[in-house]
């Protein structure tokens, strides 16, 4: 799978502390502290990054990530069709006038980030970044930068525990809560299983936001090859992270009593496709994502 982690149940997607700029709201946490990166065992967000190309990753997590690939070949198209997503619904929200964006489970920065993208379109928006893995941390020190006229914090938040995440000082600092939210669940949720009480967690993040705010979410799917998917989903449990993919349906489930916006929820690559992108000529089954965004009424 090609998420970003953020869930306690596999421990490898988030931070301890934060960072933030220009007078943003950070949580930084005991900086004189040794924390464990845990280098020996693999960890999703790292694996994440070796998709996409980037260097934040080490020999548990490329070898854990060769296994995925023999997997699901694809995978790296995946990665790469969920990032080219996440761009181009950041980019629809900051054109709808949305200048909050609440980012979880967001994974080892790789530029453009999210606040990147928002911040081109109104460079007033405000993002808070929220992951629980140390390494994410470090390079949120150094990588998420605002532009002077919004702001950007970091936060340690676990997504599995919807009420320390929604109680944490930076939201309330950094967000007002009279005007909408975007939360952005982007290759989330299928870290968290159902064991796990994901549809819960999702309806308790989804009560505390204002009217007008809008969930984001791209999700795998076992619905264009379940083989193959089933054989990615054992070899992420293999290396400590547990995993469920979803069906349409119960993906839509997440979505419940918010207004789906156009074109709805559909395949990763069709959701608002933007013709200069590259991989127009991927396949639903090759990228094995849904993607939508509703909106609260």
């Amino acid at each position: 799978m090609d998420g970003n982690g953020g869930t306690r149940e596999h421990e490898g997607d988030g931070g301890h502390g934060g960072h933030s700029d220009h007078g943003d709201h950070g949580d930084h946490g005991d900086h004189g502290s040794v924390v464990d990166l845990e280098l020996d065992r693999a960890h999703s967000a790292r694996m994440y990054d070796y998709f996409l190309g980037g260097i934040t990753n080490f020999p548990a997590d490329r070898e854990a990530a060769g296994r995925a690939m023999a997997a699901f070949p694809t995978i790296l198209i995946a990665a790469r069709s969920n990032r080219a997503f996440m761009h181009r619904s950041t980019r629809y929200l900051a054109r709808l006038g949305i200048e909050q964006f609440l980012d979880i489970g967001t994974g080892i920065p790789t530029s453009p980030n999210l606040h990147e993208v928002a911040q081109e379109v109104n460079p007033r928006a405000r993002i808070i970044y929220t992951d629980n893995d140390p390494i994410v941390l470090a390079h949120a020190r150094a990588l998420l930068r605002s532009h002077p006229e919004g702001s950007t914090a970091y936060m340690q938040a676990d997504v599995t525990d919807p009420e320390a995440l929604l109680k944490h000082p930076v939201l309330s600092s950094a967000f007002d809560f009279d005007a909408p939210i975007a939360l952005s669940l982007n290759a989330l949720l299928h870290f968290i299983t159902d064991r796990n009480d994901a549809h819960g967690i999702v309806e308790r993040l989804k009560d505390a936001l204002p009217s007008g705010s809008t969930l984001t979410i791209s999700h795998v799917t076992p619905d264009f090859d379940p083989a193959a998917i089933a054989r990615l989903t054992s070899v992420y449990e293999a290396a400590g992270t547990p995993g469920q993919a979803r069906t349409l349906e119960e993906i839509s489930a997440f979505f419940a009593g918010w207004d789906l916006l156009e074109p709805g929820l559909t395949p990763v690559l069709r959701w608002r496709p933007d013709p200069d992108e590259p991989h127009l000529n991927v396949t639903d089954a090759e990228a094995a994502l849904y993607a939508g965004i509703a909106r609260k009424p």
